[in-house]
């Protein structure tokens, strides 16, 4: 028996594939096991490794490293859609001196790893007479390099679509913007959402980068917890690496909502939809037009140009 993709395993596939689980599973809780075996016989569950988080005034401590974690992720967030939304626009162009400049530039913003952005903005400006503050060195270099690979992420999300919905945009008289903002980028967005949730998550977990240059964010002070009374340096870690999952949870948690929402939506099951031939298209024209309209260009009035 076979399906579509693929041939459905028989019993001794079944059976090969439980047993590989199961010592899979096996294969991990001995690792946890021993990990935990190890702290254990190396007292990281004492009282005294667990002290410093019995204060107040570190837990205060920790939220305002979190506070400051968060005012970096959100606006590094918002410039990185910003700045790949133009990239993936740049990118798009018909025109050969904006596209091939914007390619080398959001080339040359990828290839260059974060932290090396951070160090020179940081340390690399003041040398020419400028300097920066860390928080906005961490926030630039999110930034530049998430926005290029969001730039990316939104050109082959447009890229992948149909040839058809162009042409339907400019059918119905509609400029190359108007195709880009009302077919193109929402049918992309939609499709590479989990991509950007992806990346997002990433921009949230790079801001503990800013640690090097000074940022005071969550695993700054983490860093500073470990020189407290007993040393709690695998505690400052579970804590605080507690926190950023709970972060990227949360994010992940919105992200599937929004979906959820996008694609319960009336105008998106519209544009889903294939709503095969219409009466109202002349004998002798095509339904591309009907089909634009119901992506979001507007509404068909019934009249047609012809084929």
């Amino acid at each position: 028996m076979t399906s579509v993709l693929y041939d459905v395993p028989g019993p001794r596939a079944i059976a090969r594939n439980r047993i590989l689980a199961v010592i899979t599973i096996l294969v991990v809780l001995a690792a946890i096991g021993f990990v935990v075996y190890r702290m254990l016989v190396t007292g990281q569950f004492t009282e005294q490794k667990w002290y410093v988080f019995t204060f107040s005034n570190v837990w205060v401590g920790i939220g305002k490293a979190l506070g400051n974690t968060l005012a970096a992720f959100a606006l590094a967030a918002v410039l990185s859609l910003v700045l790949g939304f133009v990239l993936a626009i740049g990118r798009l162009s018909d025109h050969a001196w904006v596209r091939i400049p914007v390619t080398v530039i959001t080339e040359l913003f990828r290839a260059v790893p974060v932290l090396v952005f951070m160090m020179l903005l940081y340390y690399g400006l003041p040398v020419i007479g400028v300097k920066m503050e860390p928080y906005w060195a961490v926030v630039l270099a999110l930034m530049v390099y998430n926005g290029s690979v969001l730039a990316e992420v939104l050109r082959a999300g447009v890229e992948s679509l149909p040839r058809g919905q162009k042409e339907a945009g400019y059918a119905i008289g509609l400029r190359k913007s108007g195709v880009m903002r009302l077919i193109l980028f929402p049918q992309a967005i939609r499709a590479m959402l989990p991509v950007i949730v992806a990346q997002l998550v990433v921009t949230m977990k790079d801001t503990a980068l800013g640690f090097i240059i000074t940022y005071p964010e969550l695993l700054y002070y983490a860093k500073q917890l470990t020189s407290q009374q007993g040393r709690p340096i695998l505690q400052s870690a579970i804590v605080i690496g507690g926190i950023y999952i709970l972060m990227c949870l949360i994010l992940s948690g919105i992200a599937r909502w929004v979906e959820i929402r996008t694609r319960h939506s009336p105008k998106v099951r519209g544009m889903v939809a294939d709503p095969g031939p219409d009466p109202r298209v002349h004998e002798g024209g095509t339904n591309t037009e009907l089909i634009a309209m119901q992506r979001g260009a507007g509404k068909f009035d019934g009249t047609s140009t012809g084929g």
